[in-house]
């Protein structure tokens, strides 16, 4: 059975403290406007029943990445053996169609129009190794699993 590197947060154990946004931009340099990992507040219903939840984005490397499939000039690529997907700047072209098939809201364009997004920057990424709490793993995971994470 295939398996695949994949994110996973356990929100319930989330302090909010930022530690895996702060950790990413510390050891993976990128523009002050790009996240490859966020950290939000998701809320839900109205006053006075609402009730708030974190929520941790960041690529999810999906099984079937669509980003990948629309991509004109192929800048997008799966690692066959992890199952991280990559974009390759150079060959980026700014045009944005991942940007509109991602559902996840993902990819974010730098000052130079390239697209920019997590891309699993190693086998213990800072985002997972400096969380406090261990809110966020990354686990090899069977793409039939991983799939069901995606929806």
């Amino acid at each position: 059975m295939k398996s695949e590197l994949s994110f996973v947060f356990h929100k319930e154990k989330c302090i909010q403290c930022h530690g895996c946004e702060v950790a990413c931009k510390v050891n993976q340099p990128t523009e002050a406007h790009i996240y490859r990992r966020r950290v939000e507040n998701q809320w839900e219903g109205t006053y006075p029943n609402v009730k708030c939840s974190t929520v941790n984005t960041s690529c999810r490397h999906c099984v079937e990445p669509e980003c990948m499939d629309i991509c004109p000039v192929n800048a997008i690529s799966k690692d066959p053996k992890t199952g991280a997907v990559s974009v390759d700047v150079e060959l980026c072209v700014g045009c944005r169609a991942c940007e509109r098939v991602c559902p996840w809201g993902v990819p974010q364009f730098r000052e130079d129009r390239k697209m920019d997004k997590c891309s699993i920057c190693d086998p213990n990424p800072p985002c997972v190794r400096d969380c406090p709490t261990g809110a966020l793993e990354l686990v090899w995971m069977d793409v039939e699993e991983k799939e069901s994470y995606e929806k």
